[in-house]
């Protein structure tokens, strides 16, 4: 048995009778315990979205010196949507359905109605025990299963873990899905394109999280529309088909119909597994990010990470499954990951199809490694300060595994993510279980104040008392 064989192994041991039933028993009862958040509030999770940072901030004492720089809500937002929206959105939907079958879209959908409740809390806690940093703030769960559970050990564990997934493993996935669509699309060489990846990556995680957010918040919305744009347009071309394709994942996701998957088990498994991978709720990833923002409450970010979800797999996703159901080369069995997206394009548009997914899974992905970089680089500050290991770190993270994953084969990079996002999301809802309590009373207030009619909830440390001497901002 090879290591490959062996990863394989591990990860169906871990995904099949242990961390799907942890995701979405989690997310049933956040959903429960927040009221169902994530349906009753969407209005006001774009409505916060929208809000200037600056604005909303004019009456408030601020937190920051005047060195000090605010990332607003939406830049916030668009960081954790860059690392959200990639490869797990074209590749990794079509390796859903190829190895699960379409039914595996049913279960993504489910596990991202839930687990939006579960991404508002862990983003709430990272906002609550967020700190400050000499050019913003910083946080994550390392932050608060330190602060909030006073548990050194599991903090550095989680740092150690999202440091391998995000900014090493995760960004070999997002290069060697570029390599592979360029090398579709125009025969380019993979050692080029992943060389070429490596430098532009290091010349922008040098600038630090204002540059990287400053990118994601340009790219997020061009690449976004485009691909909704383009999806809309198939899906309206075969619109006489979309019953029929609904019908098929629905049958499918039960085990009724199975066209190309396996049994029941392996459809649940892919789906959740690759709707994690793309929507990252629970997985403790896009709280490090929610944490940079600079809101009056907490549950603000909240909200707005529990849109991401909703945007990520119920839009992005849905729009990628639609084009491969609609083209239906999800039976071929030499078509998997990103060739397959290609191919149900090309089918559907012609000769462009591939090209336009090359350049845009280049926008996607690319965006992902820069934002994946800075949810390892939050993690690094937390274990040391040393600015030598912070220099290691950005050569292998933007340059080294960027390199990997434009050489590796697409079997070996998946499941090394698929390892690692294993036992960081365990990590994480640990953590979550416990400390969410203050998240819910966090919403509890946050509520209070909108029905007394207050526009801007505002939040002072003082309404915790026993976590006051724990919390280094919100004064």
């Amino acid at each position: 048995m090879d290591l490959n064989e062996l990863i394989t192994v591990v990860n169906d041991a871990v995904w099949g009778y242990v961390l799907i039933f942890a995701l979405v028993g989690c997310g049933l009862w956040f959903t429960w315990r927040t009221h169902f958040m994530q349906f009753r509030m969407i209005g006001e999770m774009f409505r916060v979205l929208t809000d200037s940072a600056v604005d909303s901030l004019e009456s408030h004492v601020g937190e920051m010196n005047t060195q000090q720089r605010r990332i607003s809500s939406f830049q916030a937002f668009a960081v954790s949507v860059a690392t959200r929206v990639g490869t797990g959105n074209l590749a990794g939907v079509a390796s859903a359905i190829a190895i699960g079958g379409p039914g595996a879209v049913f279960w993504m959908w489910m596990i991202a109605l839930v687990g939006s409740a579960t991404a508002f809390v862990e983003s709430t806690l990272a906002q609550l025990f967020k700190q400050k940093h000499k050019d913003s703030y910083i946080g994550g769960p390392a932050y608060y299963i330190q602060r909030g559970l006073h548990q050194r050990w599991l903090a550095i564990t989680f740092a150690v873990l999202i440091t391998c997934q995000f900014g090493l493993s995760n960004n070999s996935i997002q290069a060697n899905t570029i390599c592979g669509a360029m090398q579709e699309a125009f025969g380019w060489s993979p050692v080029w394109v992943g060389a070429a990846l490596a430098a532009l990556g290091l010349i922008i995680v040098f600038g630090g999280i204002q540059r990287i957010a400053m990118v994601c918040g340009v790219l997020v919305p061009i690449m976004a529309i485009g691909y909704l744009v383009l999806a809309i347009i198939v899906v309206v071309m075969n619109i006489e088909l979309i019953p029929h394709v609904f019908k098929v994942i629905v049958l499918d996701a039960f085990g009724i119909e199975q066209i190309a998957g396996g049994g029941i088990g392996v459809t649940i498994m892919y789906g959740v597994k690759r709707g994690l991978f793309s929507n990252e709720a629970g997985e403790g990833s896009a709280p490090n990010v929610a944490a940079t923002a600079t809101v009056t409450h907490p549950v603000k970010q909240g909200l707005i990470q529990a849109l991401g979800v909703f945007t990520d797999t119920l839009l992005v996703c849905s729009c990628t499954a639609f084009i491969i159901l609609i083209s239906g080369l999800y039976n071929v069995p030499e078509l998997n990951g990103i060739a397959l997206t290609q191919s149900a394009l090309q089918s559907e548009i012609g000769s462009a199809g591939p090209v336009f997914i090359a350049i845009a899974i280049l926008l996607f992905a690319f965006s992902s490694i820069i934002g994946n970089y800075y949810y390892g680089e939050a993690n690094i500050r937390f274990i040391t300060p040393n600015t030598k290991v912070m220099t290691a770190y950005r050569i292998f993270s933007a340059g080294v595994m960027v390199m990997f994953g434009a050489l590796a084969s697409f079997e070996l990079v998946w499941n090394i993510v698929d390892f690692f996002m294993a036992f960081l999301t365990a990590c994480n809802l640990i953590a979550i279980m416990l400390l969410g309590r203050y998240a819910f009373r966090l919403l509890d207030d946050y509520r209070s104040q909108k029905r007394r009619g207050i526009k801007e909830p505002t939040f002072h440390r003082s309404q915790l008392p026993e976590l006051e001497n724990e919390l280094e901002c919100w004064e």
